[in-house]
Formats: structure tokens, sequence, C-alpha cells
């Protein structure tokens, strides 16, 4: 096939696995009922003066299922890391023992779950629309390359392949995640 085409289509792939990787990282965020580090990963802390991760000024465990700890690295910095779990309305209402934050990660309501299984649905679709803007574009840049009819069918063709296959992916990606989120 002609080279530019098969940037074309590679270029594609790239950007419908980045879809893909985004997806995951969405649906790591959004708790199944256990207790995981990831949950409060996102949190930034007012660390004198600038925003940081709270990865990055604290050690984040799990004792159990249902418990996360967080151990700052500079005990003054407890007050200020428990606020920002607050501030991040994540629904946890952090615990502060002078040492260490626990924060415990309540069972989920059947309520809560098909909400989470919603909100799940949404990231999947959003990754869907993102993988069939990237076909969309490919099939115009291939419309305008310089290249014989048939090297462009093939092309087209090609791209079409890798819409089914990620779509069909984030699809398997979402029944996992629904049924992680839905066992109780």
């Amino acid at each position: 096939m002609n080279e530019e085409l098969d940037f074309i289509i590679d270029s594609t792939k790239e950007l419908m696995q980045n879809s893909i990787v985004h997806l995951e990282k969405e649906f790591r965020n959004i708790r199944a009922g256990k207790a995981s580090p990831a949950m409060i990963g996102g949190v930034m802390v007012d660390y004198y003066g600038s925003l940081t991760p709270i990865t990055q000024v604290a050690n984040i465990s799990t004792m159990d299922a249902h418990t996360i700890t967080v151990q700052p690295w500079e005990k003054n910095m407890l007050h200020t890391i428990e606020k920002a779990i607050m501030i991040a309305n994540l629904g946890f209402n952090p615990m502060n023992n002078g040492d260490i934050i626990i924060i415990n990660v309540p069972a989920l309501t059947e309520e809560r779950r098909k909400e989470l299984s919603k909100q799940a649905k949404a990231a999947a679709e959003f990754s869907k629309v993102s993988v069939r803007n990237d076909r969309r574009e490919a099939m115009q840049e291939i419309k305008k390359a310089e290249a014989s009819e048939d090297m462009k069918t093939s092309a087209e063709s090609s791209v079409q392949d890798l819409t089914d296959k990620f779509t069909k992916l984030i699809d398997d990606l979402y029944k996992v995640k629904d049924d992680e989120i839905m066992k109780v």
C-alpha cells in the first residue's frame, strides 16, 4: 500500500488506542465497592503554596476492602491533606488520628451502583464517539491522499476494521466494569 495511506492507518490506530487508555483510566476512577488507593489519587493538596498530587505528599494504602489509609510524609500536613480530601467531594469522610488519616469506604447501595453503572456507560459512549471521530478524520485524509482508488478503498476498509475492533473492545471493557460495579 501507499506510504501515505499506511501512515494514516497507523496514526488512526494510535489515536484509537489512546481512547482505550483514557477509558481504562476513567474506569479506574469509578469505584466498585472495594477500597483502592486510586480512589483518592486525583486529590490535589496545597503543599506550601502549590497544588500537588496527594501521592507526592503521602503514602496511600488499603488496610482492608473498606479502608484507605493516608500517611503523610510530613506530620504537619495531616490537616491540609484531610481538608483536601473533603474539598475533592468524593463522598468520603476522612478521620485523623494524629498519625494517619483513615477513610472508611462505605458499601455501595443499589441506587449508587446504578448511578456508577450509568457513569461507566457514559465514559464508554464518550470513547466510542472519540473512535468514530478518529475514523471520520482518517476517511477524510484518505480521500485527499494521492493514491489509486483501489488503494483508497482498501485503506478505508482497514480503518473501518480498526473502528469495529476498538468499538467491540470498548463494549467488552464496559461489560467487565459494569459486572464489577453491580456485583454485591
